[in-house]
């Protein structure tokens, strides 16, 4: 979904650390050393990256820059390859059933547990190479001069992905902006102990 759609999850953040003027002059350059890489042409589970947020598949930024007036614009993409388990349980069977047969023409009646675990591994590889990736995208939103960084998204796990990979990239650290922090952010750090002894109020 669109930062732009009519309507979305958003998850709100803020930079703890205090943001050197000198990185902001980097972030076009340290967005392409992370950017999305390709796995079409492999059988790699997953691939995630940033990437240009008006073209999913502009990973050079050529089509636009990330700076949008005094903001940065840019995409979290994640491929990700999912064998259907009905598929997986087919050709596994499959390929146990013939080297179980060739196990019998030696006069074994059965496959070692080490043995069914590596036909797995080999299964799942080659039909990983056969499947495509599906590819997800999520829009990031930094407003430097106000310290927040808008995702897209409420998921969990895109949530924790943005947050490790942001740290890795810009050595800087997300924390979202729930109500309590929010009511922190708003008020300053000494009002945390006022905030943390309050009671939730049950409306219904």
């Amino acid at each position: 979904m669109s930062i732009l759609a009519a309507s979305l999850g958003l998850t709100r953040y803020r930079i703890i650390e205090e943001v050197p003027s000198e990185l902001l002059s980097q972030v076009p350059e340290k967005l392409r050393q992370s950017c999305f890489v390709d796995i079409d042409g492999t059988a790699d589970e997953r691939s995630f990256g940033w990437t240009n947020i008006d073209d999913m598949l502009d990973v050079n930024w050529t089509q636009s820059p990330p700076e949008k007036a005094a903001y940065f614009a840019f995409k979290l993409r994640l491929d990700t390859r999912r064998i259907s388990p009905a598929v997986l349980k087919k050709h596994l069977t499959i390929e146990i059933n013939k080297e179980l047969a060739r196990n019998k023409e030696q006069g074994k009646n059965f496959v070692s547990r080490d043995r069914k675990r590596e036909i797995k591994e080999q299964v799942t590889l080659r039909l990983r190479a056969r499947t495509l990736p599906v590819p997800a995208v999520f829009d990031v939103i930094w407003n430097p001069p106000a310290n927040r960084v808008y995702l897209d998204t409420t998921n969990a796990k895109v949530r924790a992905l943005l947050e490790d990979y942001f740290a890795l990239t810009f050595d800087l650290h997300l924390e979202p902006l729930t109500p309590f922090f929010a009511a922190m952010d708003a008020l300053g750090e000494e009002a945390a102990p006022r905030l943390e002894s309050l009671d939730p109020t049950i409306f219904v």
